[in-house]
């Protein structure tokens, strides 16, 4: 029997307007429990920039010791929404649901299967956060619960100009631990399907030493608008990534945008490394989070920091870009991006 063709929906673009972020909390028992302080010192820090511009979804075992910690002002506690649900880790970018719109503006949130980016960690209670969000009435009224576990998806694999692009990697995507009952072909018709897409850009380079992820398209290029790309660049040619980078660029060189021009690139740095235990972990000036009125840029506490900031700027001229120091997360081979998600504008 014919499979019905999936509903269309539209995925907006991280810069449309937002009307929310969400965290998931660390706590005991989770990777993050051998240097639990040290990252949720690095929370606190990030919801309460957050909390200035928008409202802040936090997904926790304990709301109250979470709202102690946080020590905000009470004119931000109106930004805040606190949500008490069992989790296994904190990677929102890749548990949380996929917002999108159908052909009448009316709004869902997609709920794809999260397998521990290919069965590598416990997802089960992870897996259920995003039904937990609608059972406590976090989302409006009008925003639909679509459930779509017959497929293995994450927020940090999609790229989406809002206007029919999608960029993502081919290594991630293709991963035999998430789809691998699907082709290609397959999983490109999917998502075209239901995305509304036009194209799907397919990035074949470029891998982050330590990414657990399988070079989510997050840690590596990044749609910044729908004509122009930022990614990062590797300079040093004794450096083992420099040989991929330098493939990804040239494909990425090869891209055009909808209206068949070329991308306008914005190159970032390559991290400086960072070593614990020694294994090297993916730092990623990539993983920046795009919000109403800023960009929060993951730093590292190294001279490359600046360079990332400054380049990061050009291609957001009217949002300020804010550095997180994210020297914690990325002990856990995340950063920024990977433990937030958005939500559009009359979602929450």
């Amino acid at each position: 029997m014919k499979k019905e063709k999936e509903k269309s929906y539209t995925l907006p673009a991280e810069w449309h307007p937002q009307s929310a972020i969400q965290l998931t909390w660390p706590h005991y028992g989770t990777d993050w429990d051998y240097m639990l302080e040290e990252i949720t010192t690095c929370y606190i820090n990030l919801a309460r920039i957050i909390l200035q511009y928008e409202k802040l979804i936090i997904v926790c075992r304990d709301d109250a010791a979470v709202k102690l910690r946080l020590n905000v002002d009470e004119s931000l506690l109106q930004n805040l929404i606190l949500v008490e649900l069992p989790t296994n880790d904190t990677w929102a970018r890749d548990h949380a649901g996929i917002s999108v719109f159908d052909e009448n503006n009316k709004k869902y949130v997609l709920d794809f299967t999260f397998n521990g980016w290919g069965l590598k960690f416990p997802s089960n209670y992870d897996n259920q956060i995003n039904r937990g969000l609608f059972v406590t009435k976090t989302f409006q009224s009008d925003v639909k619960y679509v459930n779509k576990k017959d497929f293995v998806l994450e927020g940090g694999a999609l790229e989406s100009d809002g206007k029919g692009t999608l960029l993502t990697t081919s290594e991630c995507l293709l991963s035999p631990n998430r789809n691998s009952a699907f082709t290609k072909a397959e999983i490109e018709n999917y998502l075209i399907d239901i995305f509304g897409l036009e194209r799907v850009l397919w990035l074949d380079h470029g891998y982050l030493a330590g990414d657990d992820t399988d070079s989510h398209i997050d840690t590596l290029a990044r749609l910044c608008d729908e004509h122009t790309i930022a990614y990062v660049k590797c300079e040093d040619q004794a450096d083992e990534h420099y040989d991929a980078l330098l493939k990804m660029e040239k494909q990425i060189k090869k891209f055009r945008d909808l209206e068949g021009n070329p991308y306008k690139l914005i190159t970032l740095p390559m991290a400086n490394k960072v070593i614990v235990d020694g294994q090297r972990l993916p730092a990623t000036y990539a993983n920046f989070l795009i919000m109403n009125e800023i960009v929060l840029l993951p730093f590292y506490n190294t001279d490359k920091d600046v360079v990332a900031l400054e380049q990061l700027q050009k291609a957001f001229p009217n949002r300020k870009v804010i550095g997180v120091d994210c020297s914690a997360i990325i002990k856990q081979h995340g950063s920024l991006h990977c433990i937030t998600m958005q939500y559009p504008e009359g979602f929450v």
